[in-house]
């Protein structure tokens, strides 16, 4: 009896050590974001969050909500929720420049988005085109990282 109480008290020590290191690699400077990051310190962990994206000559802003994308470690993926209206979403930034894809169907390419991070914003503005496919529209818009969001 006395040697399963040791294997499972030494199990259970190994156990939370293994957690106490991950977390220790997650806090490494590396493996998160700067709390100010310049444009081209920016990453996909900078873009995780939520955003609120507003246009020129649209009155209503949407939401842009931004994810680890599964596939390409360093992008993301999320969703745009315009009213009742949602859009998939998938991009990058690198050095500064913003890319993102907008789809309504899962399938193709509705609108594109490419910008800048913005200088001095701590990695939370973002300011560019938003191009419609189907029509070549074009309008600037501007992202902005809702508070609670590193």
């Amino acid at each position: 009896m006395k040697s399963f109480k040791f294997a499972l008290i030494a199990s259970l020590l190994i156990a939370n050590l293994s957690h106490f290191t991950m977390g220790y690699a997650q806090n490494d400077v590396k493996n998160s974001p700067a709390a100010c990051p310049t444009p081209a310190e920016m990453g996909a962990l900078h873009l995780y969050g939520e955003w609120q994206a507003t246009w020129d000559g649209v009155e209503a802003p949407a939401t842009l909500r931004l994810e680890r994308h599964p596939e390409h470690l360093d992008g993301v993926r999320g969703t745009l929720q315009r009213g009742t209206a949602e859009a998939l979403v998938a991009g990058d930034v690198d050095e500064g420049e913003f890319n993102l894809e907008e789809s309504t169907d899962g399938r193709t390419i509705a609108a594109t988005w490419t910008g800048k991070v913005l200088e001095n914003a701590c990695g939370k503005e973002i300011q560019g085109r938003w191009n419609n496919v189907a029509d070549q529209s074009e309008r600037r818009f501007v992202l902005r990282k809702r508070p609670g969001w590193r």
